[in-house]
């Protein structure tokens, strides 16, 4: 584990765990199913990482994408690198689509389609409700 895993709340926040990277449920949700996607790795420079690491992120944001479709039913889905306050490698993953999406009871808005992303704007999880959050989204991985 490194600092920017447990910053996102890893083991907690845990949605799928492959050898090189974790995915993890992002307690602030701008969109419904936004994650973070964090190498294990130490590294704080993509290049740093191992090429077995960037191999396998076919592998990855393969299954990310198959489980998000299902999911979200997204129509984009934006990975951004922004490593500004949280230092080792890891991509936001933020399923993008018109209008809303709704999960127990809660409405999701995607607040700056078509353009940028607006993570200032996100439906803050916690406890019960983030855990819910983790193990509906297991179930598409």
């Amino acid at each position: 584990m490194n600092v920017t895993m447990e910053k996102f709340g890893y083991p907690g926040t845990l949605v799928a765990d492959f050898r090189y990277w974790v995915v993890l449920a992002r307690p602030a949700q701008p969109t419904l199913g936004s994650l973070v996607l964090a190498a294990k790795s130490d590294a704080t420079a993509f290049g740093d990482l191992p090429a077995e690491a960037h191999a396998e992120l076919k592998q990855v944001t393969s299954a990310i994408e198959a489980a998000l479709g299902e999911a979200v039913r997204y129509e984009r889905l934006n990975y951004l690198m922004l490593m500004m306050v949280d230092p080792n490698v890891h991509f936001h993953v933020i399923p993008r689509y018109e209008g809303s999406r709704e999960w127990q009871g809660r409405e999701f808005v995607d607040c700056g389609w078509p353009k940028v992303p607006d993570l200032g704007h996100a439906v803050a999880l916690e406890g019960d409700d983030l855990s819910a959050l983790v193990a509906w989204l297991k179930g598409f991985f």
